[in-house]
């Protein structure tokens, strides 16, 4: 059980370290689906996603340890948002995706400092 414990911090200390970054990304994502997009867009929203969904993972790895004490976390509301990108990508609309993506940055804002918080 401890062991346990100390791997969902160790996951959630990476998560910390990774999601700075992520949400970074994410802002300049938006602009470029809302209309600045690159050449490289695309692969860019690809890595942009695959990091999403590893967080993802850590996360519903680590809900308990999350939620421990009090809810930081509301799973359905997360999801929700999540659902939305997944229909805005299936869609293959920039401006939903770019829409979708900037109303996911506070819920990933609000995972690293419960994950900050959790760990500390």
């Amino acid at each position: 059980m401890e062991e346990n414990r100390l791997e969902q911090k160790e996951a959630l200390q990476t998560l910390v370290e990774f999601n700075e970054r992520l949400v970074k990304n994410m802002n300049i994502i938006v602009k470029e689906l809302s209309g600045q997009r690159l050449d490289d867009t695309d692969k860019f929203l690809k890595g942009i996603l695959d990091a999403v969904n590893w967080e993802v993972q850590v996360m519903n790895g680590t809900m308990e340890l999350l939620n421990e004490g009090k809810e930081r976390i509301n799973k359905e509301e997360f999801n929700n948002k999540i659902l939305e990108l997944s229909k805005a990508l299936k869609a293959k609309d920039d401006a939903k995706q770019a829409e979708a993506i900037r109303n996911l940055i506070p819920a990933f804002e609000s995972l690293e400092e419960a994950a900050k918080e959790v760990i500390a």
